[in-house]
Formats: structure tokens, C-alpha cells, sequence
């Protein structure tokens, strides 16, 4: 890993993002409370959008490099019989596709474009053969934006992918920072859907503990991209992206408020010169654009959190299969604890309605 940056890095936002990031006044109050007059469905309804896929030279050259955890997790095996067995086992019609942490970026050059490369060509490939369980969000050589650029329009104008993957931070540097708006220029005048996942910290950029990244690290990771693109702008400057935040958004919900305090207080007198001062509305107005996925995050506190900074219709399904795995070894349903917080009506939205309604490529595949 390269240094962090003296500028907008991984270590400056630590410290910055209590006077960099805005203010966000509570959001809407749930709309909805757990109803029984209506059963879920039992056929395959789900759309997942957190869900990832280990190709097997990815896999190999994630190994060969060291990666035998992700974020702590033991890198799972992953096949497409193994994706639907789980998908057929748990209600789930399709899967969108993303590579997770640490995407390519553990390379670097040709090395990193030929696996990207790879990576979206075999996920092209998969839904093609598969249209009605398959789509798939494109990963990037990143951190090189002007090789991410030309793989973004491939993956996204000639494969037809559904979007794009990124991680939180690379080498240091967040999502957010001015030197991958070039990059954010191009997915904006695609309309693209930008699925945003933690990445792993270095060690020397974090407190020592026993605890694995995916517990707790993964969610703080996630909260300070979401940060730094609300001070930045990057939601306003680049309107057409839709950003999905994974597993609730982190821990932003529940900080939303906290985090901007530091505009109508004395520190906002602290303010960096070069990161825009917003208003309470302002913040307000960026936070509840996010779209929050479920996995991981299902449970009555997280969904209250969110629902708190943005409506429904910004609340997406996801597993974070195979990665969760451990946790869903049977059948049925793989999130119960939504119905501590959703009417089944509002879960079927949540879980096929909204997915389907970013992503018209499968919903054209599985009719809507």
C-alpha cells in the first residue's frame, strides 16, 4: 500500500470528517410497522445487490497474493451452481455480481487492467447465460482513474454491465476526494449505479484488535467515503449516479446528526479551505439520496436508523453471499428480521421492487 495522502486521504478524514462533513437534521419517520395480513411470497421474488462472485483466476490470483481472509473472512469458494443452489434456496430470483475488497487494486499496470478485464468479461458472460438469475456491477483497476475510465465504458457500454463497484478508499484515498472526479464524470453521464464497498485498512492506519475488518472496520470504512462525497459534493456535482451503500450505510445513519454539528457550532470556524461548507438542508438533502442495502444489516435497529435519514424506496435487498455463508446454511428466509421493521408489502418492495427499479437491464430479463 502506498502512503496515505497528505490531503484527502484515509488518515486526514479520521480527523477531518468531524468539522469536513455537514449537517443532517432527522429524516423521515418509518412509514411502515410490521403487518400480518398478507404472506410473503413463496416463489423466488428477491433481487440481490449485495452479492459477490470469485471467478476462479480472480480467486487464484487473490491466493497467490496472500489474500487467504477478506476483511477477516476466509476467502470462500464460489461457483454459478453455488450461487443458484443459494439463490433457489432462499427465495432470491438473481444476483447482481460484484467483486469484493480488495477488488484488483492489490495489483497494479497491465497486471490489474487484464484482471479487471477478466473479472467483467466472465461476469458478461454468466448473465448472458443465465438472464434471469445473473447481473453484475463492473470492478475498476483502480486507484489508475485513467485506466478505470476506459474500462468503466467498456464493461459499461460494451458488455452491458448493470454498474460499477467501488471500494471505499484506495491506497488511502476516499471516494470523494477531486482526484477521481474524472473518473465520477464519466459513470455520471452514463446514469450509472455505483455500488460502494468498505475496503479493507491497512494495519498501520488503524488500532490494534482481534476483531475482523467485516465486524466493525468495514462499517467505519463505509461511513467515511459516504462523508467526505456529501462535503465534497461529489452527489450534487455528479446528480445522474446512483450511490448504494453497503450494510445500512455503515454507521452514517445513525452519525448523520452528530457528523454535522460541526456546522452551527465555533469549529465550523475550522472548516477546510477546500471542502464546501453546507447548510443543515444541504446534508439532509445528500444523506436521504444514498440507496442503503440490507445485508448484513437487517435487523430493527439498523432499518429504523435508515429510515430515519431516507424513505423507503432507497432501502435495497442484499446478502453478501458467499461471504455470509456462514450464516445462511438452510433455506427460506435469509432476513427475517426485516418484518421487525417492514409490513410484508413494504419487504416485497424492498426486496424486488426498488433492485429491479436501478437495474433495467434484468428487470427488461425477468419482466419487471
Amino acid at each position: 500500500m502506498k502512503k496515505d495522502s497528505p490531503t484527502l486521504s484515509r488518515r486526514g478524514l479520521l480527523g477531518a470528517s468531524a468539522v469536513a462533513a455537514a449537517t443532517v437534521a432527522v429524516g423521515r419517520p418509518a412509514a411502515a410497522s410490521p403487518a400480518t395480513r398478507t404472506q410473503l411470497p413463496t416463489d423466488n421474488y428477491r433481487i440481490d445487490l449485495h452479492a459477490h462472485f470469485l471467478p476462479p483466476d480472480y480467486r487464484s490470483a487473490l491466493l497467490s497474493h496472500g489474500f487467504v481472509t477478506i476483511g477477516g473472512y476466509p476467502t470462500p469458494m464460489w461457483s454459478p451452481e453455488a450461487a443458484i443452489d443459494f439463490m433457489d434456496r432462499y427465495g432470491i430470483e438473481a444476483q447482481a455480481l460484484s467483486v469484493s475488497d480488495p477488488g484488483v487494486s492489490f495489483l497494479r499496470g497491465k497486471e490489474a487492467n487484464d484482471l479487471a478485464r477478466y473479472c467483467n468479461s466472465y461476469a458478461a458472460d454468466l448473465f448472458k447465460a443465465h438472464p434471469t438469475r445473473f447481473a453484475a456491477f463492473a470492478v475498476l483497476p483502480m486507484p489508475d482513474v485513467p485506466a478505470s475510465i476506459a474500462e468503466a465504458e467498456y464493461a459499461l457500454d460494451v458488455l452491458g454491465l448493470d454498474g460499477v463497484v467501488l471500494l471505499s478508499a484506495y491506497d488511502g484515498i476516499y471516494l470523494g476526494d477531486p482526484r477521481f472526479d474524472p473518473l465520477m464524470a464519466v459513470l455520471n453521464a452514463r446514469g450509472a449505479y455505483v455500488f460502494v464497498h468498505p475496503a479493507s485498512i491497512p494495519a498501520d492506519a488503524k488500532p490494534e484488535s482481534p476483531i475482523p475488518d467485516f465486524v466493525e472496520e468495514f462499517t467505519f470504512d463505509t461511513t467515511r467515503a459516504a462523508t467526505l462525497m456529501i462535503a465534497t459534493e461529489t452527489l450534487v456535482r455528479f446528480p445522474n449516479i446512483r450511490f448504494q451503500l453497503a450494510h445500512a450505510g455503515g454507521t452514517l445513519p445513525f452519525l448523520s446528526h452528530r457528523i454535522g454539528l460541526a456546522a452551527q457550532t465555533p469549529i465550523g470556524d475550522l472548516w477546510p479551505a477546500t471542502v464546501p461548507r453546507l447548510s443543515v438542508l444541504d446534508v439532509k438533502n445528500r444523506v436521504n439520496r444514498f440507496y442503503y442495502d440490507t445485508a448484513l444489516s437487517a435487523a430493527e435497529p439498523a432499518m429504523r436508523s435508515v429510515l430515519a435519514v431516507t424513505s423507503r424506496d432507497h432501502v435495497v435487498f442484499g446478502s453478501d453471499w458467499p461471504f455470509s455463508q456462514l450464516t445462511l446454511t438452510g433455506s427460506g428466509d435469509p432476513q427475517p428480521e426485516l418484518s421487525e421493521t417492514f409490513s410484508h408489502e413494504d419487504r416485497v418492495e424492498i426486496e424486488r421492487i426498488n433492485p429491479l427499479r436501478e437495474l433495467p437491464r434484468l428487470r427488461d430479463a425477468v419482466g419487471g
